[in-house]
């Protein structure tokens, strides 16, 4: 569990969990943000990803609940794209704890690096892939594969997940972009209950950080929620990639 050397160090952590609930709200990617900020408490990498991971997963009920009405009417889309998130995700899960630790700790830069660029070029990705075609079938073989291959990155690692997921469903489904959205929003809770369930049983999370995290995660997320039309969605995205990037660098430095 974690031991806090330092008086600003639980503070750092509540401060994070508040920031990342509201930049998820408003931009996404905040998950970027607590995951340095539980290195910085002298966590080991693979305990502040899972413990990352399992603290993150209320932000994904709330939204999924709110844009509910907008999964009705594709069921069978519905229960293609969630089975391939409860694999997917299993699978990711499995893979972080079954490989050696310095595997993930080879990789992690790489990914954190991957989340940043994804962020960055998040609305540039949207115009590159233009608006969905509703009168056309959707692509289900790529659709099934791109959500499970996905899954396992976001049950592996997770940042900027939604980025990819939202990106998948728009080449692959065809369908307005408020629903994709709210279908992406439902395979992230997915995603992250399987998370939660897989990483209790076997991963080492710090469970007093995840009670200091998720409460002030889901406020946050509340308050960007509210103020999402006023905050600087831009500025606050560049800003997680910023960190994003430092924290690869200094990762392959050190």
């Amino acid at each position: 569990m974690v031991v806090f050397t330092e008086w600003f160090e639980p503070v750092l952590l509540v401060v994070v969990g508040f920031l990342s609930g509201a930049i998820n709200a408003v931009a996404g990617g905040g998950s970027l943000l607590v995951f340095p900020a539980l290195l910085a408490t002298g966590m080991p990498p693979l305990v502040a990803n899972v413990t990352n991971s399992v603290a993150q997963g209320p932000g994904f009920v709330g939204a999924a609940i709110g844009q509910r009405q907008d999964l009705k009417g594709n069921s069978r889309r519905l229960w293609l794209t969630s089975a391939a998130a409860v694999v997917g995700s299993a699978l990711g899960c499995v893979l972080l704890m079954v490989l050696p630790g310095k595997v993930f700790d080879a990789v992690v830069p790489a990914l954190i690096g991957l989340s940043a660029v994804l962020m960055a070029f998040q609305n540039t990705i949207r115009k590159w892939l233009g608006t969905p075609d509703e009168s056309a079938p959707d692509r289900t073989m790529f659709l099934v594969l791109g959500i499970f291959f996905a899954s396992i990155y976001g049950g592996y690692f997770g940042g900027a997940r939604s980025v990819i997921l939202i990106a998948i469903l728009v080449l692959a489904a065809t369908d307005s972009m408020r629903r994709l959205n709210a279908l992406k929003s439902w395979l992230g809770m997915i995603g992250s209950a399987v998370t939660l369930v897989v990483y209790a049983l076997i991963a080492p999370v710090d469970w007093i950080a995840v009670l200091m995290l998720v409460p002030t995660t889901v406020l946050g997320g509340f308050v960007g929620g509210k103020l999402a039309q006023k905050l600087p969605a831009t500025l606050l995205r560049y800003l997680v990639v910023v960190i994003a990037a430092g924290v690869a660098v200094y990762m392959v430095l050190d």
